[in-house]
């Protein structure tokens, strides 16, 4: 078994130097020499340096346009397909399409809270992600699976939410009351690979073209400060500016 040092040749050079180093001033003060003690510049590792980030999981009807608007919000730096709100063995697409899972197809949304708080966040999903008038449907989907929810995973981000919905509700802000659920987040199971990026891989599906590109330019139209026009679309060669 290899020792500390054997297992670091660096160290064994840096505790022969520093020997050699002691050795000289014990014969120079010996000999009544001036003695200038050896200083050795040893680099410290530098510790990696990520960005903190934060998590938020929503649910707004068919996950492929939730996703793409947050794809394309400032700070957001990763947004996954999933499910929530059930349990692991139903997390399947094709058993969750029956709306007795009690999952709703959902995106969670990693960002950097120094670029976009998460209060933007519930601004996006309100009012362009989805409609949160709509009960247990969103545009041509119906079923419990399209509901609109926030899943929360701190009390922070409980009390923005319900103090949003509060607000929009007082104002009527969308003209009907808000059916937003808000509940804490137990789960989030990423969907089957097909469903990740679909929107920047089928641009041109008629879905994604009715459903889905008015999100987009929404996004662009309302908060243009928040919108990344730098995602691309995959294979498309085109943004989404087009």
């Amino acid at each position: 078994m290899l020792s500390k040092s054997e297992a670091n040749p660096r160290l064994s050079v840096l505790k022969i130097v520093l020997g050699l180093g002691v050795l000289f001033g014990l014969v120079a003060y010996d000999q009544g020499m001036a003695f200038n003690p050896i200083v050795i510049d040893v680099p410290s590792a530098q510790a990696a340096t990520t960005t903190p980030t934060d998590t938020a999981v929503f649910s707004g009807g068919c996950f492929w346009g939730v996703d793409a608007v947050f794809k394309h919000v400032k700070g957001v730096e990763q947004v996954t397909s999933g499910y929530s709100g059930g349990a692991a063995d139903t997390a399947h697409y094709e058993i969750v399409s029956s709306g007795t899972t009690g999952h709703a197809e959902s995106v969670q949304v990693v960002y950097d809270p120094a670029q976009v708080s998460y209060d933007q966040l519930l601004k996006v999903f309100f009012n362009v992600a989805h409609d949160p008038t709509e009960l247990n449907r969103q545009g041509p989907d119906e079923g419990t699976q399209y509901r609109s929810m926030i899943f929360y995973s701190n009390d922070q981000q409980k009390k923005e939410a319900q103090q949003y919905i509060s607000q929009a509700d007082k104002k009527n802000t969308f003209g009907a009351p808000i059916v937003t659920e808000v509940v804490p987040l137990k789960h989030f199971y990423p969907a089957e690979g097909y469903h990740q990026n679909y929107f920047e891989l089928h641009p041109k599906n008629p879905y994604i073209v009715f459903n889905d590109w008015p999100k987009l330019n929404a996004l662009r139209d309302k908060y243009p400060e928040l919108y990344n026009s730098n995602v691309r679309i995959a294979g498309s060669g085109a943004t989404t500016e087009n």
